[in-house]
C-alpha cells in the first residue's frame, strides 16, 4: 500500500511499541458515559482508560476499540470510560485510584480541570500516560508519557494545504468549549494558511444547532471560501451547510469518519487530517505494560506522536478498506 502524500509526521516510536507485544504477553495481567468495557482479563494488571469523550462519536470509539484489542492482546484488563464533562471525568479519574489500579490513560482536553485528579494519582504510586489532548502539562503532571498528535503541527499542516488548494478566508469550527487541543490546531491553522482563521464555536452534543450556525456563518459572509471542522462528525453537518447557504466553500476537516470518507470519495471533502487514533487507544497499553514489568519509558519526555497524515482523493479509497475493521 502507498504512503499517504504529504506525510506530516511519523510515530517514529510506533514500530519499537507494537513489536513488544509480543513479549512476555501471558505472564501479564465499554462504552462511553461512564459505562465499564474491558479487554483481556487474564492477567494480573489492570488498566483504566478515561477519556473526554462524547458518548456516540466514532473517533472516541476507535479510540476505545485500540485500547481493548491491545489489552487483549497483551492478557490486561482494561476499563475504558469517557465523560464529556470535565469535573466527572476527574471523578472517573478519582474513582479509578480509589480502585487501585496499576495505570491510567486519560486525555485532557481541560487539563487544570484534571491536575489535582492526575497528580492525585501518581503520587498514589499509579502511573498514568496522557493522550490526545494536553500534551503540553503531562510531564508537569508527572505522567511517564503522552501520545497523540501535536496539535500545532497538525493544524499548520491543514492551513498549508488549504492554502494549496487556493484558500484564503478559513472558517475554523470548534466544537468543545474550553479545549486547548482544537484552539491549537486553529492557531496553527492560521500559521500554515499566513492569514488569521475565523473561529466558530458550536456544540458537538447539537449537531443541528451546529448545521443552523455554520449555515448562517456562510450566509452572513459570503467570502468564507473554506470551512476546517475540527471533528469528523462535524464535517458532515458542515457539507450539508453549504448546500444550505448557497456556498462554494470547500470543507476540510479532521478525523475520520465513515461520512468523512463518502465526502472525499464524492468531493464534497477536500481532505482530512488523520491522527490515527487507534494508536491513541492501543500504544498507552503498551507503555504501561513495559512501564508495570520493566520500568521502561518511552519518548524521553517528549510525546509519541500518531500522525498526522493528509487522506484526500489519492489514498481515501485505501484507507476505506481498513474504517470497516474499525481502526481508523
Amino acid at each position: 500500500m502507498p504512503a499517504p502524500r504529504r506525510l506530516l509526521a511519523i510515530a517514529l516510536a510506533a514500530p519499537l511499541l507494537l513489536a513488544s507485544c509480543t513479549t512476555d504477553s501471558n505472564e501479564s495481567g465499554g462504552d462511553g458515559g461512564g459505562s465499564e468495557s474491558g479487554g483481556g482479563g487474564d492477567g494480573d494488571l489492570s488498566f483504566s482508560v478515561i477519556t473526554h469523550g462524547s458518548a456516540g462519536d466514532a473517533f472516541w470509539d476507535v479510540v476505545q476499540n485500540g485500547a481493548e484489542a491491545a489489552g487483549e492482546d497483551l492478557g490486561i484488563d482494561v476499563d475504558y470510560q469517557s465523560d464529556g464533562d470535565p469535573t466527572r471525568q476527574a471523578q472517573l479519574i478519582d474513582a479509578a485510584v480509589n480502585q487501585g489500579v496499576d495505570g491510567i490513560v486519560v486525555s485532557m482536553a481541560n487539563p487544570d480541570a484534571l491536575q489535582d485528579s492526575v497528580e492525585a494519582a501518581v503520587a498514589a504510586g499509579i502511573p498514568v500516560v496522557t493522550i490526545n489532548s494536553g500534551g503540553d502539562r503531562s510531564t508537569e503532571f508527572g505522567a511517564i508519557g503522552h501520545v497523540g498528535q501535536d496539535e500545532a503541527i497538525a493544524g499548520e499542516g491543514a492551513g498549508r494545504e488549504l492554502a494549496e488548494d487556493g484558500a484564503r478566508s478559513v472558517l475554523c469550527v470548534i466544537h468543545e468549549a474550553g479545549n486547548i487541543g482544537l484552539e491549537q490546531r486553529c492557531d496553527g491553522a492560521s500559521t500554515g494558511l499566513g492569514t488569521e482563521v475565523r473561529t466558530l464555536q458550536v456544540d458537538i452534543n447539537d449537531l443541528t444547532g451546529a448545521q443552523s450556525t455554520i449555515t448562517s456563518q456562510l450566509q452572513s459572509d459570503p467570502a468564507i471560501d473554506a470551512v476546517l471542522t475540527l471533528n469528523s462528525a462535524v464535517a458532515a453537518v458542515a457539507a450539508e451547510s453549504l448546500a444550505d447557504a448557497g456556498s462554494d466553500a470547500a470543507v476540510a476537516t479532521f478525523d475520520l469518519n465513515q461520512d468523512v470518507i463518502s465526502g472525499i470519495q464524492d468531493g464534497s471533502i477536500a481532505f482530512a487530517v488523520d491522527q490515527q487514533q487507534y494508536e491513541q487507544g492501543y500504544l498507552p497499553i503498551v507503555m504501561l505494560q513495559l512501564y508495570a514489568e520493566n520500568l521502561n519509558t518511552v519518548g524521553g519526555g517528549q510525546p509519541v506522536l500518531t500522525g498526522p497524515g493528509i487522506v484526500d482523493s489519492t489514498n481515501v479509497d485505501e484507507i476505506a478498506d481498513l474504517a470497516s475493521a474499525g481502526t481508523r
